[in-house]
């Protein structure tokens, strides 16, 4: 029988303990907060949306940082793997839109309550309040662990101790000294899944201003890096939402001055289709005050930045409206343009982007190529995805790989 550790009682920590302790390991679980699955008590908005119901071909698409890296682990255990998985244990599950997993219950407190029974009744040994400070390698393999009260040795060890994202859940940073510790490289941590602060002030004025079935582009000139429709919202800082999520992890590493970021505030409609509907709103309001009759095509508090955009005076009548000024107003429809200043700081992000180097990891078995007995699941690896289950599902297919070799 060998003794494995693993180090982080989160989605990756639980799933890794549970598959090793399942081929006939002497496991143990250590924490360092008082209780298990922290961080996932507040994924999906405390709903914990476990996967996305996509076969793994279409799940790929999805996973931003090094998709190749893990695409035996999602075809060994996939999302259906996933869904009949916790099914088994117990836990009942449904499909919203969006191919999105959830518990029946709604309550994310049940998938670590499901994990945790299952992990007693194989024996699993788990320790709480337990800090690990260093991983002890002798001879190029692992030996044990010093925590902050003990030595344990084993003969393998698991690092699932997350990003650094959400801090305040355990998530410091911690897998990253260890890897580092023995030679690994750490790809430069990055917030992905994060709003985007904006330059200028013209989003101040929209703050709290939510909009439904738009387009949201990312540009580098002319070259479109980002393009996605959904919903988005103006914050205090510049905008969030699902799609602006969506684009921070596709611009995390780039440089944002050189881009541009454009909204299409009427995607259903071509440029003329959306002048014939201005032709027509203009000329059966021309007395009308164009700021009062763009109401009807705009969210109130929207108009002043779209007209100002547009060079287009807001004391101007309809019928006082150029064909130039038309034209523009178009276009300024179609691409709202705002410039980025900096993403929102990393402990506000879902996820983290960047990690440990997976060149320096053994996709089949998850362990490490400098030391052996060691292996790494989860976050902790320069591994991302976009929102919708995609991240917990690599976090537990990476640990089913791990604690199936470990």
């Amino acid at each position: 029988m060998r003794k494995v550790i693993v180090i982080g009682g989160g989605a990756a920590g639980l799933m890794t303990a549970l598959t090793s302790a399942q081929n006939g390991n002497q496991v143990v679980l250590l924490e360092k907060n008082e209780k298990l699955g922290k961080k996932l008590y507040i994924t999906g908005k405390g709903r914990c949306n476990l996967t996305n119901d996509v076969a793994p071909l279409d799940f790929f698409p999805n996973v931003v940082s090094n998709p190749k890296f893990v695409y035996g682990a999602i075809n060994l255990f996939s999302p259906q793997n996933i869904y009949e998985f916790f099914e088994n244990l117990g836990l009942p599950l449904k499909v919203e839109r969006g191919n999105r997993v959830f518990p029946l219950s709604d309550k994310a407190s049940d998938v670590t309550k499901t994990l945790e029974k299952a992990l007693i009744n194989l024996g699993v040994d788990i320790r709480l309040n337990t800090e690990v400070k260093e991983i002890i390698c002798k001879d190029g393999r692992i030996v044990g662990v010093k925590t902050d009260n003990a030595t344990i040795e084993s003969d393998s060890v698991v690092v699932c101790t997350g990003g650094i994202s959400y801090p305040l859940t355990g998530s410091t940073g911690d897998g990253y000294k260890f890897a580092k510790a023995v030679g690994h490289k750490i790809v430069d941590l990055r917030p992905a899944l994060v709003g985007i602060e904006l330059k200028g002030d013209d989003y101040a004025s929209m703050q709290g201003l939510s909009l439904k079935n738009v387009r949201l582009s990312v540009k580098a000139s002319e070259k479109t890096l980002f393009s996605e429709f959904g919903e988005m919202l103006f914050t205090h800082f510049g905008v969030s939402g699902p799609i602006v999520l969506t684009a921070s992890s596709i611009i995390n590493r780039k440089e944002l001055n050189n881009l541009a970021l454009f909204i299409d505030l009427k995607p259903a409609l071509d440029e003329q289709t959306l002048e014939a509907r201005l032709i027509r709103e203009f000329t059966e309001n021309g007395a009308k005050n164009i700021s009062n009759v763009m109401r009807s095509l705009l969210p109130k508090n929207l108009i002043s930045v779209v007209l100002r955009q547009a060079s287009v005076k807001q004391t101007k009548n309809c019928s006082e409206i150029t064909q130039a000024e038309r034209l523009s107003l178009v276009k300024t429809l179609k691409n709202l343009k705002f410039l980025p200043k900096k993403l929102r700081p990393i402990e506000e992000a879902i996820v983290t982007a960047g990690g440990v180097d997976v060149k320096e990891i053994n996709p089949k078995t998850m362990e490490s190529k400098k030391v052996s007995g060691l292996y790494f699941a989860g976050e902790v690896l320069d591994v991302d995805a976009f929102t919708g289950g995609f991240n917990l599902q690599l976090a537990f297919s990476t640990a089913f790989v791990a604690g199936n070799n470990a």
